[in-house]
């Protein structure tokens, strides 16, 4: 592996790098994260000032966040508060933790399908996608884990659950991107409310959520712990029996590859390899059986899509810009529709992930 190929990348990257958006956002967020992960990593300092560098202008002594967006709600708004415990811990500042607070006042008053899972977002109302279990629910557990008592941990379990009983298709052993309760979508199958195909990003939410929320869980708890554990390894065995046998890597719409212009997306496979790594190292997945799988996909991504561009630019390549369902007529959830989205470098979508992946790999592999 060519650890000097990707230091170099993710210094420059780095030093780049802009916020996504003006506002809050799950962008940001990712990137964020991923340096955390780093910082973790590696105990280099660089990181945790860069997050630092990032959250203190934006938090104000009373822990208001100065660019929240607050004429919307949407479950992607909450990632960036995930990086408040990590502030909160490296400088004891009770602006992080009123900061953190107020994201879960958010959390709490955000609106809810009959079931009792998060809508995606209020213009998605009576929605369940998986982006949303990664943006909202490793939140949830660390707080609930350190602040709360564990008060609300069944509310959490309600979360992955619903989205086990109305978003897994069995035979496939794959999740839909999807579900609309009302079954009023135009994207949703009438029946089942599920959208119609399997998303490699949304996989990976997926996975990496489950691998976040297992991690910040009370293990004591032992029967919801041990749920979420075989969750886990279910979702992990669904999506590696489509790697692709050239690369090794993870299709965009995932079991299609038989599709004339489908190809491997660098998010999905990354995030994938941060999930199975983590898993392994936290114990849900045995070493024997899924280390290699996650070593090979993070090489694998390190070799075909840490390349260079027209400019000589090395950029990770391959990541879908952005993919989604509705509203209205507007992003049908085919095949057709996924592959006729944007394909981008340097996406933070793509390179907060690649950083938790490399952030895992370092620790399994660099450090023995």
């Amino acid at each position: 592996m060519d650890y000097h190929k990707v230091d170099a990348y993710l210094e420059r990257y780095l030093a780049t790098y802009q916020p996504y958006q003006k506002y809050w956002n799950y962008e940001d967020g990712c990137l964020l994260m991923g340096c955390q992960r780093m910082a973790e990593a590696t105990g280099d300092e660089k990181y945790k000032d860069y997050i630092l560098r990032y959250l203190d202008p934006r938090i104000r002594p009373d822990g208001t966040i100065t660019t929240f967006a607050k004429d919307h709600t949407t479950l992607d708004d909450l990632n960036c508060g995930k990086l408040l415990f990590f502030a909160y811990d490296m400088t004891g500042e009770e602006r992080y933790l009123a900061a953190l607070e107020f994201h879960m006042k958010r959390l709490h008053a955000h609106p809810r399908c009959k079931c009792g899972s998060f809508w995606h977002k209020d213009i998605y109302p009576d929605q369940i996608w998986l982006d949303g279990l990664y943006m909202a629910a490793p939140l949830y557990m660390e707080y609930e884990t350190r602040f709360n008592g564990m008060e609300n941990y069944q509310d959490i379990m309600t979360q992955f659950r619903n989205v086990r009983k109305y978003l897994y298709n069995e035979e496939k052993g794959l999740f839909y991107h999807g579900f609309d309760e009302a079954r009023l979508q135009p994207w949703a199958d009438p029946v089942t409310g599920c959208s119609s195909n399997f998303w490699s990003r949304a996989m990976g939410w997926w996975l990496v959520a489950l691998a976040d929320t297992i991690s910040l869980m009370n293990e004591q708890i032992y029967e919801q712990y041990r749920e979420l554990q075989e969750l886990f390894r279910e979702s992990v065995r669904g999506l590696l029996a489509y790697r692709d046998p050239k690369d090794g890597l993870i299709h965009q719409v995932i079991d299609r590859a038989d599709v004339p212009g489908n190809y491997t997306e660098s998010s999905g496979s990354v995030m994938a390899a941060a999930a199975i790594l983590k898993g392994v190292r936290i114990g849900t997945l045995m070493a024997e059986k899924y280390l290699s799988a996650g070593r090979e996909i993070f090489e694998s991504v390190v070799e075909n899509k840490l390349r260079e561009g027209e400019d000589g630019v090395v950029r990770l390549q391959d990541i879908c810009h952005v993919a989604g369902l509705g509203p209205g007529d507007k992003r049908n959830g085919s095949v057709e529709y996924y592959l006729s989205e944007p394909i981008s470098a340097d996406d933070a979508k793509g390179v907060g992930p690649f950083m938790m992946a490399y952030a895992e790999y370092l620790m399994a592999f660099h450090h023995a």
